[in-house]
């Protein structure tokens, strides 16, 4: 189990007073706690909740979990999905209640969050430089034996800094070398030459491990299935050549990672041909748009769509609101906006319009703009929308729709709202 199960703090978040802070939930509701809340189960409908009100579908979400725990154990890879996704700790021990490795982060702070609630093996996808981060997880390495951690480094420079920050530490930190996704990619080193010089200044450093190397296929430049799986083979190349250098010495396994939510089915492929090491290999798969999937950016990459005998996620987020203008026949107004809905990809879709109790497809009406606190509605003459009309809005990109929310209801498909998912941003 990679979850502490003596924490408390799964326990503090139920004791959280629901008041103003947390928007779309029940006014009435104010004074209960997140715990009394949910045992009430209300309807998120006929419940008291305001719109615009983001909820997350309980039956999709279950599939989704379970899908890529099948997927990953199918294919021999330790999950350690990206939480920086959600940042919702709930989330992460359903995670790993469905069999994740770990918990992938991005930047101290998530990395503190995770360690709030337990999380017991955090893979930080980001080579971490600031001495103040490095002494705290230091610190926490030394105090905790079953603390696991490993991060990224891309340059010498960088060990430079970690050494110099980790003075005096009882436990080294653990490392991968991260190889770029090409010229003009984001981080990374860009040749192999580069890797191997990065890998001798850890070694000379008293404060760092290294265990494996690691990369994000998703920024291979002009990406397309030859491409992602070249880079992905010259990934297992450099663990190969570490591994006959000697670098590995030591360790128990040889960690391999990649594994973004565009391209997991070729990290899937390419490392079920990883040769035999002189070590085991832990093959690991950080993909973390999974846990809610969406309507737009993620539906169209899916690799779920290039293997569908593998299964198919499911979108589970859905964002009601209340149409509040109605005036023309062509154009329309609800009450969500970019404080509310992601849209840095695509704009919110109209999906489906409720009223009095009665859902029916949202046929005609398209999101054609987005105001801080407005959608602007395109409505075709087949089109019928009332003011008052609650509208369901299909949401894309998972990364920039948690974020709006702090605490997200989580609804049965009969609106039943059974739990609270709470996001820390």
């Amino acid at each position: 189990m990679v979850l502490d199960p003596g924490s408390d703090a799964y326990t503090l978040l139920t004791e959280e007073r629901v008041d103003h802070r947390f928007k779309g939930l029940p006014p009435d509701a104010d004074g209960l706690t997140v715990g009394e809340l949910a045992a009430q189960r209300r309807n998120l409908f006929t419940g008291g909740f305001t719109t615009p009100v983001l909820a997350l579908s309980a039956e999709r979400l279950e599939h989704n979990l379970t899908l890529m725990e099948t997927y990953a154990a199918r294919h021999g890879l330790a999950f350690a999905p990206h939480g920086k996704t959600s940042m919702a700790p709930q989330l992460f021990r359903r995670q790993i209640e469905h069999g994740a490795w770990g918990i992938t982060l991005a930047v101290p702070h998530q990395v503190r969050v995770a360690r709030a609630f337990g999380v017991r093996r955090v893979f930080l996808a980001n080579e971490l430089v600031d001495p103040a981060a490095l002494r705290w997880i230091s610190a926490d390495l030394d105090a905790d034996p079953d603390f696991r951690f490993v991060c990224y480094v891309d340059s010498v420079r960088g060990v430079e800094l970690m050494e110099a920050a980790l003075a005096g530490s009882a436990r080294p930190v653990d490392v991968v070398v991260e190889l770029a996704g090409g010229e003009g990619a984001r981080t990374g080193v860009r040749t192999e030459a580069e890797c191997a010089a990065v890998a001798d200044a850890v070694a000379g450093a008293r404060g760092l491990r290294l265990v494996g190397v690691a990369g994000y296929e998703g920024e291979v430049p002009d990406a397309d299935p030859e491409r992602v799986r070249a880079w992905l083979r010259r990934l297992v190349a450099l663990a190969v050549e570490f591994d006959k250098a000697g670098r590995f010495a030591g360790l128990d396994e040889i960690m391999v990672s990649a594994g973004g939510s565009a391209w997991f089915d070729a990290v899937a492929d390419v490392f079920a041909d990883v040769p035999e090491l002189s070590l085991p290999v832990l093959k690991v798969l950080r993909s973390g748009a999974y846990v809610s999937h969406d309507d737009g950016h993620y539906r169209e990459l899916t690799p779920f769509n290039r293997v569908p005998e593998e299964g198919a996620l499911e979108p589970a987020f859905r964002l009601w609101t209340q149409i509040v203008s109605r005036p023309s026949a062509g154009q329309a107004f609800a009450n969500a906006g970019k404080r509310d809905a992601a849209y840095d990809l695509d704009l919110p879709f109209a999906q489906v319009v409720r009223r009095g109790g009665t859902e029916r497809p949202a046929t005609g009406i398209s999101v054609t703009s987005l105001s801080d606190q407005h959608a602007w509605l395109r409505t075709a003459p087949e089109a019928d929308l009332e003011v008052g009309d609650w509208l369901g809005l299909g949401l894309s990109h998972p990364c920039t729709s948690f974020d709006k929310w702090v605490l997200i209801p989580l609804a049965e498909a009969d609106g039943t709202v059974v739990d609270y998912i709470r996001t820390f941003f």
